[in-house]
This record gives C-alpha cells, sequence and structure tokens, in this order.
C-alpha cells in the first residue's frame, strides 16, 4: 500500500471515528438539555397546580375548571383518588388520556414511551392536612422535541459525510502535494538505476515544507558526494592503472629482454636484474599503499589506545636516525610527564613516519619535530628546510597519486599515495591537518587531534 494511501486511510479512519464520538456527545446533549428543559415546566405547572387551595379537597378536585387552565396540546393532567379511579382529567391527546392509572403516594418522575413517542410524566401527591387524598399526573408527549432530534440527527449525518467526502479529497490533495517529492527522488532513482547516470532534484519553483525541502536537499547532496566519490574512483583506477603500468612495462621488457638475447651478456643481465628488483619493490610499495587506502575506508579501522606521543616521536627519530642516518630532533612542551593521546598508536606511528619520510626525502637539513598540547588538543609538527612546495600545489598534495614534481618522486621511490594515507588517518581521528611552506625555504605539517579518553 502506497504512503499515499495509507494517510489517507489512517485520516479518514480517525475522522469518522473523531466524528461519531461529536454526534454522540452533541446527540444525546441535546437530549439532556432538553429533557431537563420540558421537566422544568412540569415543575412550574405543578407548584401552580399545587399553590390553588381547591385541589387539596376531595370534594372540590373533581371540579373540571380546576385543571382546564393549564393543559397544552400534547399533554394531559389527572388527578387520582387513593383508590385509583380518575377523578379529574383534561386533556386532547386521547393516547394519554387512556394511560392506565398507576397511583404513587411519593413524587415521581420519569420517561415513558407510547408506541414509538416519548412521554415525560410526573406525579405528585394531593395531601389534606397529613393525609393523602390523592395524586396529580401530568404527562407531555414530547412530540416537537423528537422532530427536533431528527432534524438533528439529519443535519449531523449530512454535515458528517459533507466532512468525510471533503476530507477524503482534501486528504488525498494534501498527501499527492506531500508524496511529491517522495515521488520525484524514486523516479529519480530509478533514472539513475536505468541510465547509470546520477542527476539532482531541481529546486528552482518548488513551494515545499522546510521538512521537504531539507529531504530535498540532502538528496541532493547524496548525489553531490557519491558523484565526487565516482569521480574520485574513476580518478583513482585510471591512476592506479597508470602506475601500475609503468613498472609492469619495465619488468615485461627487461624479462623479454633477458629471454631473447641477455642472458648471455652478464652486463645486460646485472642491468635487467636491478631494473627488475627495483621496479618490483616499487610495485610491492604501490600495492601496500593501495591496500592500505583501501583498509582505511572500514570503520572499524582504528584500535584506540592511550599512549605517551613525546615517547613515540623520540622512537621514531631514533629509529630513523640509524636508518637514514639524519638528524631527527624532538622538541615537547612538556612539564616532564610526557604528551598523553588516546588513538590508535599504531597509525599515529605510521602518519609519522609518512611525514617524516617526506621531510627526508626532499632536505638536506635537520628535522624537527614540535609537540605541544592545550586542554583539548594536541599538537604535532613536522619541520623541514628543504625545497619546500609551490603555494599553487598545496591544496591538490592529499589527492591520490599526485606528485608535485612527478619525475622527482619517481627517483625518491614514492608512489603519490603516502599523503593520502596521511590524510585519511588525521580524518579518522577527527584532526585536522595543515601545510605551510615556501618553496627553498622548507615545509611545516601541522596536526592537531582532539584529546579523547578509550
Amino acid at each position: 500500500m502506497t504512503l499515499r494511501k495509507r494517510f489517507t486511510l489512517f485520516t479518514i479512519f480517525w475522522l469518522i471515528f473523531i466524528l461519531i464520538l461529536f454526534n454522540i456527545f452533541v446527540y444525546f446533549f441535546v437530549i439532556k438539555i432538553s429533557t431537563n428543559s420540558e421537566e422544568q415546566l412540569l415543575r412550574n405547572k405543578v407548584t401552580l397546580l399545587l399553590e390553588n387551595v381547591n385541589i387539596d379537597s376531595s370534594v372540590r378536585m373533581a371540579d373540571p375548571k380546576l385543571l382546564s387552565e393549564f393543559y397544552n396540546v400534547n399533554e394531559a393532567i389527572r388527578i387520582v383518588d387513593v383508590a385509583g379511579r380518575i377523578v379529574n382529567a383534561q386533556g386532547s391527546d386521547q393516547d394519554l388520556l387512556k394511560r392506565p392509572v398507576s397511583f404513587s403516594r411519593t413524587h415521581a418522575s420519569g420517561m415513558t414511551k407510547i408506541g414509538s413517542l416519548r412521554v415525560l410524566y410526573m406525579k405528585v401527591p394531593l395531601y389534606s392536612g397529613m393525609e393523602v387524598i390523592g395524586m396529580l399526573e401530568i404527562t407531555r408527549k414530547l412530540t416537537l422535541l423528537d422532530t427536533y432530534l431528527q432534524v438533528l440527527v439529519a443535519a449531523l449525518s449530512v454535515t458528517s459525510l459533507g466532512a468525510v467526502f471533503f476530507a477524503i479529497f482534501g486528504t488525498y490533495w494534501f498527501t499527492s502535494k506531500l508524496t511529491a517529492p517522495i515521488q520525484t527522488m524514486v523516479q529519480t532513482m530509478r533514472e539513475i538505476d536505468r541510465s547509470g547516470k546520477l542527476r539532482k532534484i531541481e529546486l528552482k519553483g518548488r513551494e515545499e515544507s522546510a521538512e521537504l525541502l531539507q529531504l530535498i536537499r540532502a538528496f541532493n547532496q547524496m548525489i553531490e558526494r557519491l558523484d565526487r566519490t565516482f569521480a574520485s574512483q574513476k580518478a583513482f583506477v585510471a591512476d592506479a592503472s597508470h602506475e601500475l603500468k609503468t613498472p609492469l612495462t619495465v619488468i615485461s621488457s627487461y624479462a623479454n629482454m633477458l629471454k631473447r638475447w641477455g642472458r648471455n651478456d652478464s652486463t645486460v643481465r646485472d642491468e635487467a636484474i636491478e631494473a627488475i628488483s627495483k621496479e618490483s619493490e616499487r610495485l610491492q610499495k604501490l600495492i601496500k599503499s593501495m591496500l592500505t587506502l583501501a583498509e582505511a575506508e572500514q570503520e572499524d579501522w582504528l584500535k584506540l589506545e592511550t599512549f605517551d606521543v613525546m615517547q613515540l616521536s623520540d622512537e621514531l627519530a631514533s629509529m630513523l636516525h640509524t636508518t637514514f642516518h639524519r638528524t631527527i630532533r624532538v622538541h615537547a612542551d612538556s612539564d616532564g610527564n610526557g604528551i598523553r593521546m588516546t588513538a590508535d598508536k599504531d597509525k599515529i606511528r605510521q602518519l609519522m613516519v609518512i611525514l617524516i619520510d617526506n621531510a627526508i626525502k626532499y632536505s638536506k637539513d635537520p628535522i624537527d619535530i614540535v609537540i605541544s598540547q592545550t586542554r583539548n588538543m594536541v599538537r604535532i609538527l613536522v619541520k623541514d628546510n628543504g625545497i619546500g612546495i609551490p603555494e599553487h600545489e598545496i591544496p591538490n598534495l592529499f589527492e591520490r597519486f599526485f606528485r608535485v614534481d612527478g619525475a622527482r618522486s619517481r627517483t625518491t621511490g614514492g608512489v603519490g599515495l603516502g599523503l593520502s594515507i596521511a590524510k585519511r588517518i588525521v580524518d579518522l581521528h577527527e584532526g585536522h591537518i595543515d601545510v605551510f611552506s615556501k618553496p627553498e625555504k622548507g615545509t611545516t605539517i601541522a596536526l592537531q587531534f582532539p584529546k579523547k579518553t578509550c
């Protein structure tokens, strides 16, 4: 069942339910009010009759003139003695006058029926001194009142049917307007599925509610993000294919040369083995970096723990100094107790290795690592005094396979994925990375990480 039909049926069901309750309330409320009004009229009439002194005499209460001035149409007044005989009766309605007598020594009132008509009655005992000498009975057909109730029922039925009728069309129209953006999105998704091309929903000329506009904007933002993701994937596949093609071509060329004629020439053989070895190593690094980027897309890639980032930096500086014979200095704004942060220790180590390795490749002077902390942040700076980066290249620095100087990067063994991995590590830690660089003066990479608890 569609959302439109569900909403329409739900609205109509509750409207009918509310109308039924309202109509029942109005019907019985009108009956109560009108019946109370009729009862009050009978009480007033009984009071006037009891004020007549002749009604207290067993002789004079049979006088026809006693009641002739008080009865109305659809009404009957009777006086009954203690023996149950009617001694005086006035009225024009024979049905009321022929009703069986039921003597009562106490005050009584209520409702009865003659056929389908309601009859209101009131019985009052008559006294002579302290002795009951008879009973005054007034009955009235509620013919006019029942007619009004029938009109009321008809009016309520017609208005309820009209309300339901207009509610059906109104709700259907409203739900049509309400679900139009959703239907548009469904159609857009089907077109995307059919054509394979992403497209957004146009917002021009739309007068939707704020919530629906937010839904449309969220859909368009999702489409934009998917578009960027697909474009990035296409670029990544193209760049990866290009990067993989070069070492594979070199390896294939040297292998074919050895196969054809180079195996007997030691010089050519040594050159081919060295080239194949280097390109295989480069190919391994490229594949490893690509696998690392693929793993970084997983939500559970991080394993958080609390560690001393200053101690980690000292260990890295000592290890890389031993490996590359380069001076790496660690500076810390600390009171000697270290600077602790909660993060994935292995990923932070990998991040700093990437940044320090780049600094080693493109500078010959000592490299500085500056670590500081504030109340809510941990800040790490990696500084070098190397060749620097042109300002217009900085925004593209973290793109996959991007190289500031492709030839220079190839001689240093880079594959153009290190800084992409570094950016992903920073993003997963909800951190921030900035690059400050000037050509021939050096580069500073600034990392900021929020302090967290495991």
